[in-house]
């Protein structure tokens, strides 16, 4: 998937009221206080970095994609965004305050290591949340169900650390974390916004050879159909974990 049309789908996303309640309910875990200094790792085009600073905090956006930082960039002149890597962060030892990482960890080959290295960079008493969604739990309606679980399997196993987000909470106990607490929200898509990451499941699998290229098709136009019924239905369970440094 290129850049441009990863950020077009993150937009979709992004835009959806369950996400924005779920941002909202990040920044409640990461107690924003004024002037605190927060990284936004895996921050992409910047809506929650933009979103911290009128709360009054002091955000900065990290991702490892240049082109993503730059788009952030042009949308949120005045902002702060860095290209870095979730393992090593541009940060000294206690910098930080808080720490947020939204769709990440599922992306990394060491989520235990980025962990450590957000212990490091948080001060005493400050506050991390992990939110990401489990590839392995998407609920998709289908005339197929035994075809769309391959499917989901199948895609859920091209991705680095799939279950990274069912492991939030004992990533952070492992690494040393205090008061880790865990929640789950399920964002419920049915208008056809998000049709491409269903589309893309399809192919992930028969990129994978899970199943075959006429399987594929059919499990696609079957879904293409539905969105155009408005009987799309596409259900993400996403898992939020916060915890505070001792």
């Amino acid at each position: 998937m290129s850049n441009h049309t990863l950020i077009a789908l993150l937009d979709r996303v992004d835009r959806h009221p369950g996400q924005v309640a779920l941002r909202a309910r990040s920044y409640e875990l990461l107690g924003l206080a004024a002037g605190s200094r927060v990284a936004d790792v895996g921050c992409g085009a910047g809506p929650a970095v933009a979103e911290m600073a009128a709360l009054g905090a002091e955000p900065i956006g990290l991702d490892a994609d240049e082109q993503v930082i730059e788009v952030a960039r042009s949308r949120h002149p005045g902002l702060e965004f860095r290209r870095a890597d979730a393992c090593d962060l541009p940060f000294g030892d206690g910098e930080l305050a808080g720490y947020r990482a939204d769709k990440v960890y599922h992306a990394l080959a060491d989520p235990a290591r980025a962990a450590a290295e957000a212990w490091r960079v948080l001060a005493p008493g400050g506050r991390i949340v992990l939110v990401g969604q489990d590839w392995d739990t998407f609920v998709i309606d289908s005339d197929d169900p035994a075809l769309t679980r391959v499917m989901v399997r199948a895609r859920a196993d091209a991705v680095p650390s799939p279950h990274a987000a069912r492991r939030h909470r004992n990533l952070l106990l492992d690494a040393g974390f205090a008061d880790v607490t865990a929640e789950v929200r399920t964002g419920v898509f049915t208008d056809g916004s998000l049709l491409p990451m269903v589309t893309g499941i399809a192919e992930g699998a028969y990129a994978a050879g899970a199943v075959t290229r006429r399987q594929a098709d059919d499990w696609i136009a079957e879904q293409t159909g539905r969105a155009r019924r408005g009987r799309l239905f596409l259900a993400v369970p996403m898992f939020l974990a916060a915890a505070r440094r001792p």
